[in-house]
């Protein structure tokens, strides 16, 4: 199915609806209403703009055995390794929405600036949620460096009806595909959905990203819920030693809503157990307010999380938007 959103019916496939056989629906419009007019509601406020102190300028090219990751905000990365440059769910856009006008926007700037970007080779866009897959900087990537975009099945009618030259390749859960001489990706199950509106739920496919690079296996996780771990120990299981996890931790609050699709810390800390990862790195949390949780909670409840499964606190680092790992 290389590049291609015409599918067979599968484990995970009706022939219409994509499915997780070892996950839960999306939540109904009536428990979204709950969430978002409840009585019981407890949001935080988050300060309007939180600026890291950081920013980065990447080098042209990493080669060798080595990778260097560099934290853009929220769910996007940049990795060096195997002489390519790797972006990961890449958001640049002020909001991420359906409007220009409405919807969660940014309190931090990107990590490096567009305009600082290396030539961008591929794009890793795990599914089609505002805040991971957002057109708009997927056009100006296009229109500057031309990368291949990998991407589940159905994610790539998203981007072409949008921008026709967006180079969006289809793959299904399971499915490798070789990037570079030295580095390949595999789509993997993960425990979430997708939609864009209202009425598209579940008609393209989300996936997390294993790398296989010349620093060692570095496993991608956009989003997805905890459930019972399965997902990250049979990734554990299927493609381990891994060198590197890249794991949410951030829009878990309230727990009766989000538990099924985000994982709040103490998952996150489950889920770096069962996957085996030498060292991890955390995402999705400080950018954008999609939940109730305050700004800094993730990290707070991170660092309590892994004192109390006495896991080093160095082994799970939380980076701030322009902040650089190098393996």
């Amino acid at each position: 199915m290389h590049g291609s959103s015409k599918k067979p019916p599968s484990d995970h496939f009706d022939g219409r609806i994509f499915v997780d056989p070892d996950g839960m629906p999306p939540k109904t419009f009536r428990e979204i209403l709950r969430w978002q007019f409840g009585g019981d509601r407890n949001r935080a406020v988050w300060p309007k703009w939180a600026p890291s102190p950081y920013a980065d300028t990447p080098p042209a090219r990493v080669e060798d055995n080595k990778a260097r990751l560099s934290f853009v905000g929220h769910a996007s990365w940049l990795i060096q390794t195997g002489g390519l440059n790797i972006l990961i769910d890449p958001v640049w856009s002020e909001r991420v929405s359906p409007f220009a006008f409405a919807g969660p926007r940014r309190r931090n700037d990107p990590g490096i600036a567009f305009d600082a970007l290396p030539n961008i080779d591929v794009v890793l866009v795990t599914h089609g949620h505002y805040d991971h897959l957002d057109v708009a900087t997927l056009s100006r990537l296009t229109k500057r460096f031309a990368p291949r975009v990998i991407t589940p099945l159905g994610n790539d009618l998203t981007m072409k009806r949008a921008d026709p030259r967006i180079r969006a390749e289809a793959f299904d859960w399971h499915q490798r595909t070789q990037i570079g001489s030295r580095v390949a990706v595999t789509l993997v199950p993960t425990r979430h959905w997708s939609a864009r509106g209202l009425f598209d739920r579940n008609r393209s496919l989300w996936a997390s990203f294993v790398l296989e690079t010349p620093a060692g296996k570095i496993y991608a996780v956009g989003d997805s819920g905890y459930g019972v771990g399965k997902h990250f120990r049979d990734v554990g299981r299927m493609h381990g030693p891994l060198r590197l996890a890249l794991l949410p931790i951030g829009a878990y609050e309230p727990r009766w809503f989000m538990k099924d699709q985000h994982m709040n810390p103490s998952d996150a800390v489950m889920a770096l157990a069962d996957c085996g990862a030498a060292q991890a790195l955390a995402h999705h949390h400080g950018t954008f307010q999609l939940t109730d949780e305050a700004i800094d909670a993730p990290e707070i409840a991170l660092a309590e999380a892994l004192d109390q499964a006495s896991i080093p606190r160095e082994r799970f680092a939380v980076l701030k938007p322009g902040q650089v790992f190098e393996i």
